[in-house]
């Protein structure tokens, strides 16, 4: 069993013979052995009845070394992402990057896991503008709300800035994020104002992950974390690769990636 203590999510992967498993619950203060024993309340799993349980995320060191008899074994974050993101993209080699609260990017190999760069821009950036401009920190309901506006509302495009495309850019695409506002007072809803802050994220996002692989002379991005799990992010995501011919990968259940990581390392510790 593995636990992935996040900023706001708290991650559980487990196997029950050859069948894995995972569950996402929020995260709630440091962690310590409460938080251990909620992960596992949180599964139906009794520790006595655990064979090991790896720990990772921020802080990990105040949690205890055994609990009833089971044995936790702590597991670098970096190394968990690192391990989590190839496994779940079946690849022996790519940067892998964490879009949760901020955004770290690991270049991994299968033996090796390393921090390279990041950004404080992540899923906590979302959800605190979208507090501030739109009065809502409900993922699913910021995600309803982009796909239903509008981004230009508030942003210029290339065509407006440059009057052409620029690179592999084309004329349609951001050219300065909320530059329209900074022009002149816009009349935008709320569907707007969240397209304009789901793009602005996205992009940030991306774009550090493209310019991290190519510095890394690697092929592939992995994008994991619950950021990836909001279509509109995985839209932004997904246009900005095209639009650099990229290869931004993001597999399914991301959000599991380093908990699952984690575990693949302890396993291997103990083999």
């Amino acid at each position: 069993m593995a636990v992935d203590f996040g900023v706001s999510n708290t991650d559980i992967v487990w196997r029950a013979g050859a069948v894995t498993r995972h569950e996402s619950i929020p995260s709630e203060g440091q962690p310590d052995e409460t938080r251990v024993r909620r992960a596992l309340a949180a599964v139906d799993l009794d520790p006595q009845y655990v064979a090991w349980i790896a720990v990772t995320g921020g802080n990990r060191a105040l949690v205890p070394s055994i609990i009833d008899g089971c044995t936790l074994h702590r597991v670098e974050e970096v190394q968990g992402i690192g391990r989590g993101g190839l496994a779940m993209a079946q690849r022996d080699a790519a940067v892998v990057v964490s879009a949760g609260s901020g955004t770290a990017v690991i270049a991994a190999t299968r033996d090796r896991a390393r921090h390279v760069t990041g950004t404080g821009v992540g899923g906590g950036t979302l959800l605190g503008l979208s507090r501030l401009l739109i009065g809502t920190v409900d993922p699913t309901e910021i995600d309803a709300l982009s796909r239903a506006g509008t981004d230009t509302t508030h942003n210029l495009m290339l065509h407006e800035v440059l009057g052409e495309a620029i690179g592999s850019l084309p004329v349609d695409t951001t050219a300065v994020n909320f530059g329209r506002v900074a022009r002149h007072a816009v009349s935008a809803s709320r569907e707007d104002t969240a397209a304009a802050l789901v793009n602005m994220v996205g992009q940030v996002i991306a774009v550090i992950a493209i310019n991290a692989t190519r510095a890394e002379q690697m092929t592939d991005a992995v994008i994991v974390g619950h950021l990836a799990d909001m279509p509109s992010v995985r839209h932004v995501f997904e246009l900005v690769a095209q639009f650099y011919g990229a290869s931004l990968l993001m597999p399914e259940h991301g959000g599991a990636a380093t908990a699952l990581g984690a575990l693949l390392v302890v396993q291997d510790r103990l083999a």
